[in-house]
């Protein structure tokens, strides 16, 4: 059983395997950045994600796979008629740009899956860009939260857009499952609900 949950038509499931395989870079030398004296923890936005070496060293295996975007940006060329086919989605980082990924492909449906990867939990920036996605650039088709996935998290990351979520490998994903019911019914309005609780309630 993986950790991945799933919603589809309102429902939440964890998902008994997953199809896609999540390619990543070969592992470089990390810089380590300090502000005042301190280890910055966070990329900053806009920040290069892979060296050009970097992505030519990676390997893509065959079948549905989810490419960084720094790869999908350098060699989209090769992967064009598996793009077609269904079976090429693409994560970002949370210091990359939606912007990056609109610009090289406006398209986005295209893509059955979009992820963003989250380093560490407090980094709020990939809320924004589930928002991004589904609001501004429209995009319908999976979106889903990698790495430093946590139950709290859950119920925030539905109402920006993510429909599916990689819970973090030392966590129970029944656990999470049962975090998207914690709230009845959420006051502000959001990108899975657009009217506020005032609207959709006569009083």
């Amino acid at each position: 059983m993986s950790n991945l949950i799933k919603l589809q038509n309102g429902t939440a499931t964890i998902v008994a395997e997953d199809a896609w395989q999540i390619v990543r870079v070969p592992v470089g030398e990390v810089e380590v950045k300090k502000q005042a004296g301190k280890v910055v923890l966070f990329k900053l936005t806009g920040a290069e994600s892979a060296t050009p070496e970097q992505v030519a060293a990676t390997v893509v295996p065959a079948g549905k796979v989810l490419l960084p975007l720094s790869v999908f940006l350098a060699r989209r060329a090769e992967f064009a008629s598996r793009l077609a086919a269904g079976e090429v989605g693409v994560w970002l980082e949370t210091h990359e740009l939606v912007e990056t990924l609109v610009a090289a492909q406006a398209e986005l449906n295209v893509f059955p899956l979009i992820a963003v990867f989250i380093e560490r939990f407090a980094d709020g920036r990939a809320y924004s860009m589930a928002s991004l996605l589904r609001s501004r650039y429209g995009f319908k088709g999976e979106l889903r939260a990698l790495g430093d996935v946590l139950r709290d998290q859950l119920f925030f990351m539905k109402r920006c857009g993510f429909d599916a979520f990689d819970i973090r490998a030392d966590r129970s994903a029944e656990d999470a499952l049962a975090s998207l019911q914690d709230f009845s019914e959420p006051y502000q309005g959001a990108t899975v609900i657009e009217q506020p609780l005032w609207r959709r309630h006569a009083r």
